[in-house]
């Protein structure tokens, strides 16, 4: 079948499904084939249940009349992605970066539809299956996109960025993480250059943050770009948009003479906080409309947030982690004025070879911040040189909790493999 006509088969459907257990009536199915699955196994169930087609591979013998046999469904997905993106003439924004992409991308989504209709990424549907679903989701009334891309080997970012070809994008930063996939930090910074590589081939616009050397070393040439950053006087200037006046508790800004608090905390959430504006500003949102979208921002999923009970305040940072993310976070809860502080850490996962040596420097850090109260969680954190209580895993912690730790306001950070999330409960 031509791609013509799957595309006409799209548009009379209700979408697209590669699961049957949330399948909805009228939906294209994808039997995607997995390490441990085949769902052309359940192509037939979900015609059972209401599938409009279902898209299977050729190996599936059936000759079911709803059945549409390709070499690859994930293939076919990713085209029909690709070219139902190119029905839409909008701005598509995409964005990666090591750390703070998802609460950048949540940033800029929050200012923008103070003014526009945005399809954006929904939670973290940010790889080869997630940005085709997304694009799939365009509709008439989207009058812009924002696209977010995660990557662990070279090359992804290349991919997406040709399924979702933006007109505009931005790098958050290039820090460690991955590094196991990337074959290490010089890694990471080609895998996520991709994504300029993709907008300067197709003279899209570039945002980046002007108080990063890697950024402004790659885009030196480049002349389709449009800088952020922050400042600590009130003299901006054309690299650098937003003024902190304030980092604790929570972040304190003024953004084109208006001052206004955030419910972020952190100098790396001002950089995320500048380039949301930056963007609105090149897309035309008052300042008044933009800030509003920044000050109505709540961070949720484990990224950032301060839960209070009763007399206990916990700081939870453990949708993932790695050396840079990790850095920061200490960084960011040093300066909280919080008393009777604790510090749990679990195991940054993905390190390859610079795992041991990035766990010790993460407890050499830890220490030169001189924190009392630190307990280790996980098989990589055990393995360093510490003079704290080490645990196992986020098990043993929670089945030997130490009865002071209910009396600390506590830092939780750690990649999401730990499930340190689980420690809120036992508490």
């Amino acid at each position: 079948m031509k791609l013509q006509e799957l595309h006409r088969l799209f548009l009379e459907s209700n979408g697209v499904s590669t699961d049957t257990r949330t399948l909805k009536k009228g939906q294209l199915f994808f039997a995607l084939k997995g390490p441990a699955f085949n769902a052309d196994d359940f192509a037939l169930e979900a015609l059972n249940q209401g599938a409009h087609y279902a898209i299977v591979s050729n190996a599936f013998s059936s000759d079911h009349p709803q059945l549409i046999h390709v070499d690859d469904p994930l293939i076919t997905l990713q085209e029909l992605a690709r070219f139902h993106r190119k029905t839409f003439d909008i701005p598509v924004i995409a964005l990666t970066g090591s750390n703070g992409k998802t609460t950048t991308k949540e940033l800029i989504n929050s200012v923008l539809r103070q003014k526009y209709q945005v399809l954006v990424t929904q939670g973290n549907l940010n790889n080869h299956i997630g940005v085709p679903l997304t694009l799939l989701g365009l509709n008439p009334d989207h009058e812009m996109a924002v696209i977010e891309m995660g990557a662990n080997h070279q090359g992804e970012i290349a991919a997406l960025a040709n399924i979702a070809d933006p007109t505009h994008g931005m790098i958050t930063n290039f820090g460690k993480a991955h590094l196991e996939g990337f074959g290490g930090v010089e890694g990471v910074i080609k895998g996520k250059q991709e994504l300029y590589n993709h907008l300067k081939a197709k003279d899209g616009t570039l945002f980046y943050n002007s108080q990063d050397s890697i950024q402004q070393k790659a885009i030196i040439d480049y002349s389709h770009k449009v800088a952020y950053g922050i400042c600590d006087s009130n003299a901006s200037t054309a690299e650098c948009n937003l003024v902190v006046l304030s980092e604790t508790p929570h972040l304190h800004l003024s953004f084109q003479g208006q001052p206004f608090e955030s419910l972020l905390f952190g100098l790396y959430n001002a950089v995320n906080c500048a380039a949301a504006l930056c963007i609105g500003s090149y897309f035309g949102i008052p300042a008044a409309d933009a800030i509003r979208g920044i000050t109505g921002y709540v961070p949720s999923s484990m990224r950032s947030e301060i839960i209070e009970w009763g007399q206990q305040k916990i700081l939870l940072d453990a949708y993932n982690a790695n050396p840079s993310s990790m850095i920061s976070a200490l960084k960011v809860f040093d300066t909280l004025d919080w008393q009777h502080k604790g510090v749990i850490l679990g195991d940054m996962f993905e390190l390859g070879s610079d795992s041991a040596l990035e766990h010790q420097n993460i407890v050499n850090f830890v220490q030169s911040l001189g924190f009392k109260k630190v307990y280790l969680l996980g098989e990589h954190f055990t393995g360093t040189k510490n003079e704290y209580q080490t645990f196992n895993s986020t098990k043993d912690f929670i089945s030997t909790l130490p009865e002071e730790v209910r009396t600390l306001n506590l830092l939780i950070k750690g990649s999401r493999g730990m499930a340190l999330e689980q420690i809120l409960e036992a508490l």
